[in-house]
């Protein structure tokens, strides 16, 4: 169409050349005619009787010679702008398609958050990890140095037992340190779930998720490799020996930040969006400075086209959501139920599940609902090592925040992103928030 729009003009100005050949001029009356031969013209007045008198026009014979030469010229001039147009067109089509194709190329890359680790970088901060190939962007990691590392996974250097296997500390030279999971393959859901958190792992750079150095497959062993994270999990801070100890108000809130921060990732800027599954206190792992970081992906599905069909009801007992249990039904706001239940842990300090008297047990849920809108009992069942050091008012916030999150109707829970900025205020600004203090040197200790 606009190819025709740019051909108007060409037989608009050519329209003059074409209709050349009637030319109209006043002329005398001619004395002698001639008459008309097989070479002449095409009619001419021939006989006194027609004559003309004086001033009156003349029709002027046009020669068939003169009038092939100007529409021979005419059809020549159009035609060469006409492929000259053409030509034009095509060049500024083929620019404009590559230009085009380059920008939208450029746009994936900003818009996608789901980027590969590149392993120059922790080859730097690890130079005696040897790498003996890549899968993707991750590093396959001989087998020898994870042996020497571990000092062949000596029990001693046992950190941790997850649902597939062990997780050892790893020692390597220059006193680099990293956290060796080894897991038993032979079962397919093992194998499945590994390969799963190698794709996933690969491609995540955020901080408050973990950091997945590399990996190993020796014989039916499979060995993941990760930053090492030395405050170990949220669980044995508050459930372990620590009971809690280590984590003040302000800790337990920049937390709670922290794994909001780090499901809003999967859940906002994943591409496509990602549902970990099995988020619990477990697989939220505390560094040096009691930063938070996601861990465990195994279980994690890309995508919200999910149905019970082609989804196995898989989690933690006392994390998974009721939706999800009963009816299969998995999306996001499955994520945020076990995300209250973490918040939950942090205020109360109890186990999402506890055993009663026999071989009853009772969830945190069915303990606390009662009493968390209740103003009055509230600061009476919170955990005893921040009773004294939280704020009344942010403690009521908290509580309303659990609440919603764990409602038994998944629309009733707010989206992560509306959790994460409720938290910000909340938490100090030396710890990552936006909250203003009197001493404003908070130890993470405190």
């Amino acid at each position: 169409m606009k190819i025709l729009i740019l051909l108007i003009p060409i037989w608009v100005f050519a329209a003059p050349l074409l209709s050349a050949p009637v030319d109209v001029t006043p002329q005398p009356p001619s004395a002698d005619p001639v008459l008309p031969t097989e070479k002449g013209p095409i009619f001419q007045i021939s006989s006194d009787k027609d004559a003309l008198p004086p001033g009156v026009a003349e029709l002027k014979v046009v020669h068939h010679q003169d009038l092939n030469k100007k529409i021979l010229i005419s059809l020549i001039v159009a035609s060469t702008l006409l492929a000259g147009i053409l030509l034009f067109s095509s060049c500024f089509w083929i620019y404009r398609l590559k230009t085009l194709k380059k920008s939208a190329e450029q746009g994936d890359k900003k818009a996608d958050p789901v980027k590969g680790l590149s392993w120059g970088p922790i080859m730097a901060k690890f130079p005696s990890l040897k790498a003996v190939g890549k899968k993707g962007l991750v590093a396959v990691i001989e087998y020898q140095s994870l042996v020497a590392a571990t000092d062949n996974f000596n029990e001693k250097n046992a950190t941790g037992e997850g649902r597939l296997g062990c997780v050892y500390k790893a020692q390597f030279h220059d006193n680099v340190q990293a956290a060796v999971k080894r897991t038993h393959g032979g079962e397919q859901d093992a194998e499945k779930e590994f390969e799963n958190e190698v794709d996933l792992l690969s491609k995540f750079q955020h901080q408050n998720i973990i950091s997945l150095l590399g990996y190993c497959i020796h014989g039916e062993a499979q060995f993941l490799v990760y930053e090492m994270m030395q405050n170990g999990s949220l669980e044995f801070q508050l459930h372990g020996p620590p009971r809690g100890s280590a984590l003040s108000w302000h800790l337990r809130m920049k937390i709670a930040l922290d794994v909001a921060r780090g499901l809003e990732y999967l859940h906002e800027r994943c591409n496509p969006p990602v549902i970990h599954r099995d988020i619990k206190s477990s697989n939220v792992l505390l560094d040096s400075n009691f930063n938070a970081k996601l861990s465990d992906f195994g279980l994690a599905i890309a995508g919200w086209n999910l149905s019970k069909s082609n989804v196995k009801v898989s989690g933690t007992l006392g994390y998974v959501a009721p939706e999800y249990l009963l009816d299969g039904k998995l999306t996001d706001k499955s994520d945020v139920y076990a995300f209250g239940i973490i918040l939950l842990e942090l205020l109360l300090g109890r186990r999402p599940v506890e055993k009663l008297e026999g071989a009853q047990c009772q969830s945190i849920v069915t303990w606390a609902m009662p009493q968390l809108p209740d103003r009055s009992k509230l600061p009476n069942i919170v955990d005893p090592v921040i009773r004294n050091g939280m704020d009344l008012k942010h403690l009521y916030q908290v509580a309303a925040v659990a609440v919603l999150c764990v409602q038994p109707e998944p629309s009733y829970r707010p989206l992560i992103t509306d959790v994460l900025h409720s938290f910000i205020p909340l938490v100090p600004i030396d710890l990552g928030g936006s909250l203003r203090v009197a001493d404003s040197a908070i130890s993470v200790s405190a």
